[in-house]
């Protein structure tokens, strides 16, 4: 038993109806799994019961042992249950055509019948070979993902925010305010839950809330919570997020929208840590961190009078501010190969990376929707995409220069400014219309109007 491993023989399906050609190629393959099949239905079956790497397939199967009808329906279905499968089909004298539309469908290569026994174990060794890269490349892609996570879930590679993310580790375990500034879609968030999780608070609750989210007349019951019969539709009392967050932390994202006599409330919860609920008289303890953000300038609204200074104070002990996705070297390919990775395991296992003209527009773009407009870029592009890399053209990115008809022409340049506009506006926010409309400074019934008459109603 010399020359025998404990490693299990790599698996082999071979699709072909002829009994004795199955004996003999299975016969020639003794270092490998055979796996034989000589019907779409088995073939199939087999795939899902054995998860072979490499599929040798005759294209000529029943009923259609004459065609390639029913050769190519079972590619399609090996493709489609398992897309990284190295499928290499058998092409007769004079079947050239059929050979070259089953690579352009995914085939990895094929061979000529009748079958040379070694010819065709060196390209199915070869199948294997590339495959066993391929997996070798996919751990080693993992773990340079995680080796660029910080506080978690961020993943970077910029000092940029490498030292952001320094900044919180070094604040976490205080009890301080946090303010966190930045552009819409720069991940405020996720730096807020990566606070709490390097906190002695991590083990209690992370609760968030979207300030500009929630209507004015809601958004009172939704911090403090209120008592059975405080108003119409109260049929039970319900805790608010300060109190659901007791213990841990709290995080008010965009903050500069809390209208004025709410932050009057919620100020004297800062400095006495205590709350009382909608309809109740009863003053409740709570130890709940406070950690915010907002992409609006503080100063002029405490200087128009529509945000108080004292709040500002007490919210802003440290005060972190977080670059924007074109302002970190780097991150732009960083993230779009974690994307990338992501949507095709979801939505198409097919793609495998991301092409180097792609990646080149990447790094060029300005992306104004930050790291939010690169994950929808990059989830539309596996979707959209053809082959097996992302190119360029699937990423959808405008080339930046400027129209020389439409410049002759001042409606059409104005025109084309908003529409530029009112698409940044609506991938900055993803999707929100109100917000969009409140990050133009028009109400929502005219930024409708607009996408009606610009025909932006799928950008919506």
């Amino acid at each position: 038993m010399a020359g025998k491993t404990d490693q299990p023989l790599k698996k082999l399906l071979i699709v072909e109806d002829d009994p004795g050609l199955q004996k003999q190629l299975k016969w020639a393959y003794e270092d490998f799994e055979v796996i034989l099949a000589g019907d779409r239905e088995t073939a199939i079956n087999m795939l899902r019961a054995e998860e072979p790497d490499v599929v040798t397939l005759d294209l000529g199967l029943p009923p259609d042992p004459d065609g390639t009808t029913e050769g190519f329906a079972t590619m399609d279905a090996i493709l489609s249950l398992k897309p990284d499968t190295k499928i290499i089909v058998a092409s007769g004298h004079g079947e050239k055509d059929s050979a070259l539309r089953a690579i352009a469908s995914g085939a990895w290569d094929f061979y000529q019948k009748p079958v040379d026994i070694d010819e065709l174990g060196l390209i199915v060794r070869r199948a294997f070979h590339v495959r066993k890269l391929e997996l070798e490349n996919t751990v080693l892609s993992a773990k340079q993902d995680d080796s660029h996570r910080v506080l978690g879930q961020i993943i970077t590679g910029a000092p940029e925010m490498l030292k952001v993310a320094e900044m919180i580790e070094r604040v976490s375990n205080t009890n301080a305010s946090v303010m966190l500034l930045g552009a819409s879609g720069t991940g405020k968030e996720l730096l807020a839950r990566g606070l709490h999780d390097s906190s002695d608070r991590r083990e209690q609750a992370f609760v968030a809330i979207n300030c500009a989210a929630i209507p004015e007349n809601l958004l009172e019951s939704e911090l403090f919570g209120h008592e059975k019969g405080a108003f119409t539709g109260a049929i039970k009392t319900t805790e608010g997020k300060i109190e659901q967050a007791n213990g841990g932390t709290l995080f008010l994202d965009e903050v500069g929208d809390i209208p004025l006599p709410l932050q009057v409330k919620l100020l004297r919860f800062i400095q006495e840590r205590v709350i009382e609920r909608i309809g109740g008289r009863k003053a409740i303890a709570v130890d709940t961190r406070i950690v915010c953000a907002t992409h609006q300038n503080l100063d002029e609204m405490i200087a128009d009078n529509s945000f108080r200074e004292d709040l500002y104070y007490r919210l802003a002990e440290i005060v972190i501010k977080i670059p924007a996705l074109s302002e970190r070297s780097g991150d732009a390919s960083l993230l779009a190969r974690h994307f990338q990775k992501k949507f095709a395991d979801e939505i198409n296992p097919a793609v495998k990376g991301i092409a180097p003209d792609a990646l080149a527009a990447l790094e060029a773009w300005k992306w104004p929707g930050n790291v939010r407009e690169l994950e929808n870029r990059i989830k539309r592009a596996v979707i959209m995409a053809d082959g097996k890399l992302i190119a360029a053209a699937d990423l959808d990115l405008e080339s930046g220069e400027d129209d020389p008809v439409d410049l002759l022409n001042l409606k059409a340049a104005r025109e084309a400014a908003d529409r530029a506009a009112i698409i940044r506006a609506i991938s900055q926010t993803d999707g929100n219309i109100s917000n969009a409309a409140k990050l133009l400074g028009i109400s929502r019934p005219t930024l409708y109007d607009l996408l009606k008459q610009y025909n932006l109603q799928q950008a919506s």
